[in-house]
């Protein structure tokens, strides 16, 4: 189970994708708290109005520099628990680092389904105690130009 979850919705203004792929979401580890993550589960789906039956390319790769963002605050579900020591992104106008054969999940999906992956225990994504070591989940589609969502929850 997932102690924090931050979704790209609470980064402000969500931007239309294309047919190169846009990061939507990216959990990094925290230059002044260098905090290893587990990402447990994630979800995405589009929310924008469907013109026809397109697909969607879905990725999860590693990252492994910041590019231009917002910063989204996780939400811890426990409201005992402390601040997350990783950091949420959202709302990219610059893509972060992301190196070639770094992807560990792709998934094309129609744009009017939705999809939740929950790890089996001891095989969540792990985000490395190394300065804006983390993931990157983006979106990319061929005809397909509205909004999508996604949101990631992890454990420290």
């Amino acid at each position: 189970m997932s102690a924090y979850s931050a979704n790209n919705l609470l980064g402000g203004t969500q931007q239309a994708l294309s047919t190169a792929y846009k990061t939507l979401l990216a959990l990094t580890a925290a230059t002044a708290t260098l905090t290893s993550a587990e990402v447990a589960e994630f979800s995405v789906g589009t929310d924008g109005s469907p013109p026809a039956d397109n697909v969607v390319q879905w990725d999860i790769s590693r990252q492994t520099a910041a590019g231009t963002s917002t910063a989204v605050t996780p939400n811890a579900y426990n409201g005992a628990k402390r601040a997350a020591g990783t950091v949420a992104s959202a709302n990219f106008t610059a893509e972060g680092t992301i190196t070639a054969n770094s992807s560990v999940w792709a998934l094309p999906i129609n744009q009017r389904a939705s999809f939740r992956w929950v790890a089996v225990p001891g095989s969540e994504l792990i985000i490395p105690a190394t300065n804006l070591a983390g993931f990157a989940l983006r979106a990319k589609s061929p005809a397909y130009t509205g909004t999508a969502v996604a949101a990631m929850g992890f454990t420290e």
